[in-house]
């Protein structure tokens, strides 16, 4: 008989399989991304039937198959009901697929697990910016990504002084005196750049503890979008929803 594994981790979505069956992706501490089937998590005296949805962080019960896993248990921590009750689980459901397209089985996603619980955690109060939380959460999944930009000096002279700009043909940051010589320049104070590092090199559990004056805000956001635009560079679904409500 296969050995049961108890896994920590943030379910990332849920869809209907058959009558009463469902099929699960989870964000795991131990394992990285795994897929998983909740055998009749869809019945009303199903012990999966809360487990088994999108946003339940936990600890879970699986045996493991050739090509996917079976839950057969959740003893969940957090529902994030708050969430899920607010305009929040629009940006939520954003998170998770973003998580879900960077994830990987087996692979260490210790990191990304965290970043996106801290996140969620984030989006529940409503004293904080949510657009913010949005760009700080695509930012930092970049970096965990470990494809980005350098951000600590010039990328044409190496400059670690006079930061002004980034400059998008270059995908990079630049001094004062390299930065003229580009048109698609994106002059930046320098409270910006400070927050752009900040994002990069700061643990996860200190990322959102900063607000931004409007200016410093519009640039932050036109650094992070071009980022978004040039390493993942894929059309989320919930993402298109989510700019349809803040449009509306």
């Amino acid at each position: 008989m296969a050995e049961l594994l108890n896994l920590t981790g943030l379910v990332l979505s849920a869809m209907p399989v058959g009558d009463y069956d469902k099929r699960v992706v989870v964000l795991t501490k131990e394992r990285g991304k795994i897929t998983a089937f909740a055998r009749n998590a869809r019945r009303q005296n199903s012990g999966l039937l809360a487990a088994a949805n999108p946003f339940c962080f936990g600890t879970f019960s699986f045996y493991e198959g050739r090509s996917a896993y079976t839950m057969v248990q959740g003893e969940v921590q957090n529902y994030f009901r708050d969430l899920a009750s607010s305009v929040g689980a629009y940006y939520g459901f954003y998170f998770l697929e973003l998580a879900d397209y960077y994830a990987r089985e087996n692979n260490d996603e210790k990191e990304l697990l965290k970043l996106l619980y801290v996140s969620l955690r984030a989006l529940t109060k409503e004293e904080l910016d949510k657009e913010l939380i949005q760009r700080i959460y695509e930012w930092k999944t970049i970096v965990l990504s470990g494809e980005y930009p350098q951000m600590f000096a010039c990328t044409e002279c190496g400059s670690e002084s006079d930061l002004s700009a980034f400059v998008l043909k270059r995908n990079g940051i630049f001094c004062q005196k390299c930065s003229i010589h580009y048109s698609s320049r994106i002059p930046l104070m320098e409270s910006t750049i400070y927050a752009l590092q900040y994002v990069l090199s700061s643990p996860v559990e200190k990322l959102y503890s900063f607000a931004l004056s409007e200016e410093v805000r519009t640039q932050f956001f036109d650094v992070v979008e071009h980022l978004k635009n040039k390493y993942i560079g894929k059309q989320f679904k919930s993402l298109e929803i989510l700019e349809s409500i803040r449009n509306y």
